[in-house]
């Protein structure tokens, strides 16, 4: 069963989108979505980690809608003494 959620994700401009939700009770993952594999170098130093994505949770997402984009402010050059109209 698919567990939606609304979610932003980021790209060349972000937007919402639709994402699966991992299972709380997952024993594997602990409610995470995800695995850690950590291994080690031939020297016993810490080398890194892969991410696996855990059966409880599926890593596509659907685009929605792009979020606006906010109008850059321009400087407003300080107060004036004139009256408003």
């Amino acid at each position: 069963m698919i567990r939606l959620r609304i979610r932003i994700v980021g790209g060349p401009r972000r937007a919402l989108a639709l994402t699966d939700t991992p299972r709380r009770d997952c024993p594997d993952c602990h409610g995470t979505g995800s695995i850690e594999d950590a291994f080690v170098d031939e020297f016993g130093e810490y080398a890194g980690s892969n991410w696996w994505f855990c059966d409880c949770q599926s890593d596509w997402t659907l685009p929605l809608l792009p979020l606006p984009r906010w109008p850059r402010r321009r400087p407003r050059g300080g107060y004036s003494d004139e009256p408003p109209f």
